[in-house]
């Protein structure tokens, strides 16, 4: 009879008919006595949602005392009821460690036993050897592999306890401890990593501590190996993905190829997930949208019969990182019809404010956005896409100090994550203060990158020598440059964009999304004086960003599309437009002035047409082009006068050289006559003195006849006439 009722409570268990089971159920208990038989029907009260029943049972046969199973069932009760110091009274505060196996301690276990099990002895008989007895006797006193996994079950319901009581440190060793001793809890692990309890180098390392060998196949224990190696291949899709990219893409290439799990919905997701990390986000929408519209669940949204509460037939895992790549790539009206969607069908779910929080996000509606992510948050108070949405809209708004409180409360929810940290230093880098965004931002760079916080504060050195091995968030080294760069530090700032720009391209993530990046590198170097290699890099980001390599970019940042805002808000405020007026300071600063008024031309364009906040900036470009137009103006002003002057300077040399040839000239007259006159009044000398001599001395015999004094005179007066026939003086005297 017993085994007649066992089938059939069995078979109304397996249709979904669970008053059919109860009531089988307390018929075979009321016939056998037996405790798996009060397990079984406190079990199935426990899955009909009859916590207090399933509590009175297991308590009216004292259960709880006696069976590791039945302690946990009223335990896992009371957490159902919220009666968290209940639970853990019956779990008790400490872990069985002792139970805990190190990574490759099962094997080596197996190899021993299989190499010296037995000794021979000197009859030929064998007898077991002494580490093979106490191997043995310590077997005995060990409990059986099913309450193994139960004490493993119990401290992941000591974890869920603690962490409900906010005690997440404690909550993060109890799951770590659950793993440890059963490898096949992945419900605690799972805690462990959608948690964040971990930083990425912790989790790699936790990982990699785990007892996989531990896992076996009681049907074929040759295949034991190959499962534990694909055990830790599906641990492994679940790490962060800033931990270690080649190791996370290693894994599901293996899976998807050697598996055939290419088209699972966790496979997936973890892909997905690698892809926004790189800021590839319309490559991630569209495996998130395979996801939700996959042949075994494509009817669920768009059934109008869906039951409310059934996740619509998808993990709910995959929402927030497809409401994430739906506001990245400005999908308003696809998060509009999504968020209809689930309000209908699953109103309950904190996913479903989550949506509509993010749809009304990106259309700027901030108060509604702030109203849904807290009522999902109350709903699920260990959603961190929910709190991280709660703390955006207080920082849209400016509102500082409350986003930093929000944020903060999220950093302490989520330890091992690093965005609360990086946000709390963007913060604190709006409001100015820079000691504070340093330590911040080192802090997220230590989480996201694995390195020690020691080495922190040389960061700057060696930008191509300092990469993390492990990965890391290129956005954490480009906030820490801008703080470098508002407080002076312009070398060590470029040296940090340098290092983001090549772990950006180390990660293969989207050129595109890292044009802001490149044009701070671009700033660092125009303030550093190195204006032609701060050309180049603007030239570059203009290429990039317009010229399509950013996919999904192009349109937003050209201020040609009405998206939503993309990474960092940088699109809203017109990254060409501010690019364009970058381009025309650093050709100010060249001198070439031509230039930088067609390109401060081209920014007022841009700015202009972009609309919004954006169109503030036309503003500026506008001022700067007024001031280039006037000196441009100028410039032509004194090239006109300087020409002028320099035709002047010719004629004036070409005049000076024709007076230089009409002196010269003259001069030689001058000089010729001046040798006359010195010529005729030597002659006069010569005649006056031989007149005097002749009067002096005898007049010789034979000789000539000299003239007289008058006729001297009167041949010097015409000799002068002769030379200067308008010499009147010398005319009256002939006269």
């Amino acid at each position: 009879m017993e085994k007649f009722l066992r089938g059939w409570r069995q078979d109304a268990l397996n249709r979904g008919q669970n008053d059919s089971a109860i009531y089988i159920g307390d018929k075979v208990l009321a016939l056998t006595n037996s405790d798996a038989d009060a397990f079984w029907l406190a079990q199935v009260h426990f899955n009909n949602n009859n916590f207090t029943r399933a509590l009175a049972l297991l308590s009216r046969k004292d259960l709880v005392s006696r069976s590791t199973s039945c302690k946990y069932l009223a335990a896992h009760c009371y957490i159902k009821q919220n009666k968290f110091e209940a639970a853990l009274n019956i779990l008790g505060d400490q872990n069985p460690t002792h139970l805990i196996t190190t990574a490759g301690h099962s094997r080596r276990k197996i190899q021993h036993l299989n190499g010296h099990s037995h000794v021979t002895l000197r009859n030929g008989k064998t007898a077991a050897s002494r580490s093979d007895r106490a191997d043995r006797s310590e077997e005995r006193d060990r409990e059986d592999a099913n309450n193994i996994r139960f004490e493993a079950a119990m401290c992941y319901l000591r974890g869920l306890c603690y962490a409900k009581q906010n005690a997440f440190d404690r909550a993060r060793d109890c799951y770590k401890d659950a793993v440890r001793i059963d490898i096949q809890c992945f419900e605690a692990f799972d805690q462990l990593m959608k948690n964040s309890l971990m930083s990425p180098a912790e989790e790699l390392e936790f990982l990699e501590s785990l007892d996989f060998d531990s896992v076996t196949v009681p049907s074929e224990p040759s295949k034991s190996q190959e499962a534990a190696h694909f055990v830790k291949m599906l641990y492994t899709t679940r790490l962060s993905k800033y931990t270690s990219p080649a190791t996370l893409s290693d894994a599901t290439e293996t899976l998807s190829t050697h598996y055939n799990l290419a088209t699972n919905p966790d496979i997936l997701l973890s892909r997905a997930e690698a892809l926004y990390t790189q800021c590839r986000f319309l490559e991630a929408l569209e495996l998130t949208s395979s996801i939700l519209t996959s042949p075994e669940t494509a009817g669920a949204m768009t059934e109008s019969s869906v039951i409310p509460g059934q996740n619509l037939g998808h993990s709910p895992a995959v929402y927030p990182l497809h409401l994430a790549c739906l506001y990245e790539t400005g999908a308003v009206n696809a998060l509009f019809l999504l968020s209809h969607t689930l309000a209908d069908n699953a109103p309950e779910e904190p996913y479903t404010y989550l949506a509509i929080g993010v749809y009304y996000l990106s259309v700027a509606k901030i108060a509604e956005a702030r109203r849904f992510f807290s009522k999902a948050s109350l709903l699920d108070p260990h959603s961190a896409p929910a709190w991280i949405g709660f703390a955006h809209t207080f920082a849209a708004e400016g509102e500082h100090d409350q986003a930093i409180a929000a944020y903060s409360t999220a950093a302490r929810l989520f330890q091992g994550s690093h965005l609360p940290q990086l946000f709390l230093g963007m913060q604190h880098l709006a409001l100015n203060n820079m000691s504070l965004a340093h330590e911040y931002l080192c802090a997220a760079y230590s989480m996201s990158s694995g390195s020690p916080s020691g080495s922190l504060t040389t960061i700057p050195k060696g930008p191509s020598s300092g990469l993390p091995a492990l990965g890391g968030d290129p956005l954490v080294l480009n906030e820490l440059g801008v703080v470098l760069y508002h407080q002076g530090n312009f070398k060590p700032a470029a040296e940090l964009f340098h290092q983001a720009l090549a772990l950006a391209n180390s990660l293969q993530c989207d050129p595109g999304a890292w044009v802001a990046t490149r044009a701070n590198l671009g700033h660092a170097y125009r303030r550093m004086g190195e204006l032609n290699d701060a050309l180049a890099q603007f030239d570059e980001c203009i290429r990039v960003g317009a010229g399509g390599g950013a996919t999904g970019y192009s349109a937003a940042i050209g201020g040609t599309s009405a998206t939503s805002a993309g990474v960092a808000g940088y699109e809203d405020r017109g990254l060409i437009g501010s690019l364009h007026t970058s381009r025309g300071l650093v050709y100010l600063q060249l001198g070439r002035t031509l230039d930088a008024v067609t390109v401060l031309h081209e920014a007022v364009r841009v700015l202009g047409v972009s609309g919004g906040d954006a169109a503030g900036g036309a503003g500026t470009a506008g001022t700067i082009l007024a001031r280039a137009l006037e000196l441009w103006s100028m410039e032509n002003r004194i090239k006109a006068i300087k020409t002028a002057n320099s035709g002047r300077q010719r004629r004036d040399a070409a005049s000076r050289s024709r007076d230089d040839a009409y002196g010269s000239n003259l001069t030689e007259e001058i000089i010729h006559a001046e040798d006359d006159v010195e010529t005729e009044l030597d002659a006069h000398a010569e005649g006056l003195l031989g007149t005097a001599l002749n009067k002096v001395r005898p007049r010789r015999a034979g000789k000539k006849p000299q003239r007289s004094a008058g006729e001297m005179k009167r041949n010097f007066l015409v000799d002068a006439v002769r030379r200067d026939e308008y010499n009147l003086g010398v005319l009256m005297v002939l006269d």
